[in-house]
């Protein structure tokens, strides 16, 4: 499974960026999609995720400003961001797997000026 992200961007405060995470291989509808970021010089940290089910959990810093959404005929995970952050500054990765994330794509770089 290879993984594409894309949609990054510098916006500013309080704007709104969707994310795309489009995949290739496997079989797409069967797998667990996270996104994660990771902001310079600090450890990556989990965003959001979306269960085979449909069922979507977030971080506590992104519940209620990010949805996560998926579109299996089309390959596809989206990250809808607003009321963007300068915190929310980082690189965003998509990742994929069965349980455990076993795929991962290069990230896309959000940037949110103050």
């Amino acid at each position: 499974v290879q993984l594409q992200a894309s949609g990054g961007g510098l916006v500013q405060a309080g704007a709104f960026l969707r994310l795309s995470c489009t995949a290739s291989g496997g079989t797409f509808s069967s797998y667990v999609i996270h996104w994660f970021r990771q902001a310079p010089g600090k450890e990556r940290e989990f965003v959001a995720g979306n269960a085979r089910s449909g069922g979507t959990y977030y971080a506590d810093f992104v519940k209620g400003r990010f949805t996560i959404s998926r579109d299996n005929a089309a390959n596809t995970v989206y990250l809808q961001m607003s009321s963007l952050k300068p915190e929310d500054t980082a690189v965003y990765y998509c990742a994929a797997g069965l349980s455990r994330m076993d795929y991962w794509g290069k990230g896309t770089l959000v940037t949110v000026s103050s």
